[in-house]
């Protein structure tokens, strides 16, 4: 079995579906990338049991139709050092094993055989819909951050996809953060809901960020499906109900702080250097059209505080927060105009963008204060 491919072009390729490999696999055959030749087609595939991932591309000469495994680690070592070249693959079918060679010289690895390889999850019966990639690397990006990572509550650690007539629904949280971002350009027949886990999730943010392919999302009650490009994606969904979370987004928020976005977290970035380094406690004080920004660390005398021009409705409060979760939620916003909505000091903040979003998108960013000291 031969075949010749551009050197640059596998790599491209390789590196789209390497994110699924895992670093301490317990099964030998998943350290290895699945090769399938049919005519002048190449197919690879890597997968983690959970997670499969598979790219197409064309060859430039193929003797033989046929599949084997390759080690990917040294696959990927290698490619990184040719210049744009064809490389020859040569696999003996009885050995498995693969020969490759270049401008250079020649290079020999054992492969595996293509039967040892996990079977790909097959989708049965499940739903339909297509989307653009802005709007799944949109809903992906802005709420990934806001997953938790508590392996006893699993649930939480992926984002919540809820399908329906009108919009795609994106939510993630941590229990002390939240985010909910929705998108109205997406719509589907039948209402549905799944939970997409983590990695999954990271892969598709990576894919997306380059590609401006449509999607096609194909999902059933355990499984979903990615079809982006030349790029598939199958994985297993998250079992389990996930959290009632519009229990906990207050619906009445008098008291409403509007700012420049970037001079809030450069400010709010400064200040939390003297932050306690186990809470991370910040003050916000707000009063007429001024909002002072205090943090202290008692056991090392660390104390700042900055006071910003603003402008706020409501009575004046003073409520404290996370600083690095705010810090994470102004990154994760492109608007220039930021406003935070609360009710009480005791009660969750509401952050939202006051511009820099598409009509059809739309996002809420909750974050749970901390009580302050008197």
């Amino acid at each position: 079995m031969k075949f010749i491919v551009s050197s640059t072009g596998l790599l491209k390729h390789l590196n789209q579906i390497s994110g699924v490999l895992n670093s301490n696999n317990t099964l030998p055959i998943l350290d290895h990338f699945l090769f399938q030749v049919e005519g002048n087609s190449l197919s690879i595939s890597l997968s983690d049991l959970e997670t499969t991932m598979t790219t197409k591309m064309d060859l430039d000469k193929s003797a033989k139709d046929g599949s084997f495994c390759a080690p990917a680690k040294i696959l990927l070592d290698i490619l990184k050092t040719f210049s744009e070249q064809p490389l020859s693959f040569d696999i003996d079918e009885k050995t498995m094993g693969i020969e490759l060679s270049s401008d250079h010289g020649k290079y020999k690895v054992p492969g595996a055989s293509a039967d040892e390889f996990p079977k790909a999850i097959e989708l049965e019966g499940g739903e339909k819909i297509k989307m653009s990639s802005s709007a799944l690397f949109g809903g992906i990006n802005k709420s990934l951050f806001a997953t938790g990572n508590d392996e006893m509550r699993p649930i939480m650690s992926g984002i919540l996809f809820e399908i329906n007539e009108d919009n795609l629904t994106f939510v993630a949280t941590d229990a002390h953060k939240l985010v909910k971002y929705v998108r109205s350009d997406v719509k589907a027949k039948k209402a549905s809901t799944f939970i997409l886990p983590k990695k999954p999730n990271n892969l598709l943010k990576s894919l997306l960020s380059t590609t401006d392919a449509e999607v096609e999302l194909s999902y059933s009650n355990t499984n979903a499906h990615f079809s982006i490009g030349d790029v598939q994606l199958v994985c297993r969904l998250i079992d389990g109900k996930y959290p009632n979370y519009d229990a906990v987004i207050p619906k009445e928020n008098p008291n409403k702080l509007t700012i420049d976005r970037h001079a809030f977290l450069n400010s709010l970035r400064r200040v939390s250097l003297f932050s306690n380094k186990t809470t991370h406690q910040i003050r916000l004080k707000f009063a007429g059209s001024e909002l002072h920004i205090s943090a202290e660390d008692l056991d090392f005398s660390n104390e700042a505080s900055e006071r910003l021009t603003c402008s706020y409705e409501g009575e004046d409060m003073e409520i404290g927060f996370n600083a690095r979760f705010i810090v994470e939620m102004m990154n994760n916003l492109d608007s220039d105009q930021v406003t935070l909505e609360m009710s009480a000091p005791n009660r969750a903040g509401i952050i939202r963008s006051l511009d820099g979003l598409d009509e059809s998108e739309d996002v809420l960013m909750l974050v749970m204060p901390i009580m302050l000291n008197a």
